[in-house]
């Protein structure tokens, strides 16, 4: 199973939430809608949505895939549920930085909600940072170095010392290297598949 975060101001109904179900068949993918713009909030929807899925599926782990903001929340998130790998996509992982250039700015959801960046938005992003994110968290990140938004840079540093990066010239923070993505997802999906099936042949 795979999980789908979408970023800032995007929504389950986005390209790459359409991508990942239509590609990725037959696993089976669930994006979900959560407020990205409200972090403790966002916080709050996700944890409830992972703990009611996995209390429905007992053993077992979804892989997740968060992209931009959705990288940040599922880094966070990975530390509190399990999770079989983490996919992060352009992952926007110091907020509190980048938004920081928008204060005033009003933005839009994709349902249509208008917020305005503040101060205090962008400081209420800070507690669900990992400053060290090298503790073992299986994780994977997909970046475009010509990402317009985000510094890649900063991705590349935090995980220089774990976890596996897959980083492209050029390309876009829309990310232009999903299908190259798709196939390393698949990958894991697919061994995590043959794993269940070899547990399901040796249980009583």
């Amino acid at each position: 199973m795979l999980v789908y975060i979408h970023g800032l101001n995007s929504s389950s109904r986005s390209f790459k939430a359409n991508r990942l179900r239509t590609s990725l068949d037959p696993h089976p993918v669930v994006a979900i809608d959560y407020p990205a713009h409200r972090p403790a909030d966002a916080v709050a929807a996700l944890s409830d949505f992972f703990t009611t899925l996995l209390g429905r599926h007992e053993g077992i782990a979804p892989a997740v895939v968060g992209s931009s903001m959705g990288g940040f929340y599922g880094q966070y998130l990975a530390r509190r549920f399990r999770f079989s790998h983490l996919f992060m996509i352009n992952p926007a992982l110091t907020p509190w930085s980048l938004f920081r250039e928008h204060i005033g700015e009003v933005m839009t959801t994709a349902d249509g909600e208008r917020y305005r960046v503040s101060e205090a938005l962008i400081e209420s992003t800070r507690p669900y940072g990992i400053a060290e994110p090298c503790d073992g968290t299986p994780s994977t990140l997909f970046l475009d170095r010509g990402d317009e938004v985000i510094d890649a840079r900063i991705a590349e540093h935090l995980y220089a010392g774990c976890g596996r990066l897959m980083v492209w010239e050029g390309g876009d923070h829309a990310f232009q290297h999903l299908d190259e993505a798709i196939e390393t997802i698949r990958e894991h999906l697919n061994r995590a598949r043959r794993g269940l099936d070899a547990i399901d042949r040796t249980s009583p």
